[in-house]
């Protein structure tokens, strides 16, 4: 057989690939194929080959695996947010656990893994409490808002995804009525002219509130008296602001925004712990699953009310506020300033004293705190971006030596590269549990706990750590 562009081949899906696609073999040849899962038997039309592998489209589902169901979502092909929306759920939560125990064993080289069962969702679906709609047109010149479809800037229409909040629909249909009415353009990627990018909306799922944020390429708002008569109408309205972008890149927001109509952020409540939400803040878009997962990383962190804690990339002081009200102290580490600023105005919110925040690298600000003031903790809480941590704040927190380490991953690709650094010097692996932050996607959310193989020896880590110190100031004056 030949195994060209175009060419048709049936074969059956075997196994699948970390970002959800069906792998199939036809002759030894691998073809990776979206919209199947393991069991299927497809026919399959080859998109591009290589050497040893291809990539391939569903053109017809011959056999339907048992592990297969319908989606809910009329658009889950061609928009491609849901990368697992055909997979029965119970077998969505099988293959993103052992997603995290695969990685592990492969990237981190760890055998023996104390995995704790995945925490799935009772009702997996309208569990996102933000989503960006870009808004653009139609190949009919027609104004639209929706998703980009898979790996390009084509926009699928869809008012109401079914992952996001009802009241999306609504508010999306009074903003394309408002440029509708007052011949207000939608941005071109082409041209770099229009007003409209994009519409950021918000939910306070425990509180009701709503926020929408509307992303111009400009600095003046045209007819927002207009808007904000529409939206507000809505109930739970309670912010309207705008951010300027005139880049032409891939970021959504702008760095700044202004407000439109009512206050410029919105509150919801984790568990016993309220936030204020700027319309720039990270806050995570699960609030069910984050409140389950909080709880286990203030489980793994066994705090007496003595301990001092590091939260480093803390953003807006989510978990921080979490372990404060079991912890003597914990100071919060984050890079983004305004998320700084509303980390201290969480903490005012909540009435809590025990916590600090700091503005900053996290690789800069730990040693200066440790050399200046002798803090040094008990236990750190890392809770990185995708790409995780970097080498220099590994070697910092394992020059620290603090007796746990809880790490909160998004990938557990990269989670297995720093474990391994960290277990590596001094550190064993004691618990791993995943949750399904982020249903019918590929991605999962997991944390872990490690624990100090040697966390009696002080006198001998302070002399390290001022060593490390040392050198590592004797580095930056060379350079």
């Amino acid at each position: 057989m030949e195994f060209k562009k175009n060419n048709t081949v049936i074969l059956r899906i075997e196994d699948m690939s970390q970002d959800g696609l069906g792998i199939g073999k036809a002759e030894g040849y691998a073809l990776f194929v979206k919209d199947t899962v393991i069991g299927d038997l497809a026919k399959v039309k080859i998109l591009k080959t290589k050497k040893n592998y291809g990539f391939a489209r569903l053109e017809e589902l011959l056999e339907a695996s048992d592990k297969r169901t319908e989606p809910k979502c009329p658009l889950a092909r061609p928009c491609g947010g849901c990368q697992l929306q055909m997979m029965k759920y119970e077998e969505q939560l099988r293959w993103k656990e052992q997603k995290v125990r695969s990685d592990l064993q492969r990237l981190g080289g760890f055998q023996e893994i104390p995995m704790e069962p995945i925490q799935g969702m009772e009702n997996p679906f309208r569990y996102r409490n933000k989503a960006q709609f870009p808004i653009g047109y139609d190949r009919e010149g027609k104004l639209v808002a929706g998703f980009y479809a898979g790996r390009t800037h084509t926009i699928i229409p869809a008012d109401d995804c079914l992952l996001g909040s009802e009241s999306n629909r609504r508010i999306l249909e009074r903003i394309l009525d408002w440029m509708e009415q007052y011949g207000i353009a939608a941005y071109r990627e082409d041209t770099g002219k229009g007003l409209v990018r994009h519409a950021l909306i918000r939910s306070g799922f425990a509180t009701g509130e709503i926020m929408v944020c509307l992303v111009i390429n400009g600095k003046q708002f045209p007819r927002g008296k207009e808007l904000t008569e529409s939206l507000t109408q809505i109930p739970g309205m309670t912010s309207i602001t705008f951010s300027s972008n005139t880049r032409r890149d891939n970021v959504i927001l702008g760095d700044s925004y202004e407000v439109l109509w009512g206050q410029d952020y919105i509150t919801d409540s984790i568990g016993e712990i309220r936030y204020q939400i700027s319309p720039l803040s990270f806050y995570q878009v699960n609030p069910v699953q984050t409140r389950r997962l909080y709880r286990q990383a203030l489980e793994y962190a066994s705090l007496t009310g003595k301990e001092t804690v590091y939260d480093l990339y803390c953003g807006i002081g989510t978990i921080s506020l979490f372990l404060a009200q079991r912890a003597g102290k914990v100071f919060g580490v984050e890079i983004v300033p305004q998320a700084v600023e509303d980390a201290r105005a969480n903490a005012r919110l909540n009435g809590i004293t025990n916590a600090e925040f700091f503005a900053g690298r996290a690789e800069e600000i730990v040693p200066r705190q440790y050399r200046e003031q002798g803090i040094r903790a008990d236990v750190v809480v890392v809770d990185p971006p995708r790409k995780g941590c970097g080498e220099e704040l590994l070697e910092t927190m394992t020059a620290m030596a603090p007796e746990k380490i809880v790490y909160v991953s998004c990938d557990p690709a990269t989670l297995a590269r720093d474990l391994k650094y960290l277990c590596a010097r001094g550190y064993e692996l004691k618990k791993v549990r995943a949750f399904d932050q982020f249903p019918q996607t590929v991605h999962v959310e997991t944390v872990c706990l490690l624990s100090n193989r040697k966390p009696d020896t002080k006198v001998r880590v302070d002399v390290d750590l001022e060593d490390y110190y040392r050198i590592k100031d004797a580095e930056k004056n060379q350079n």
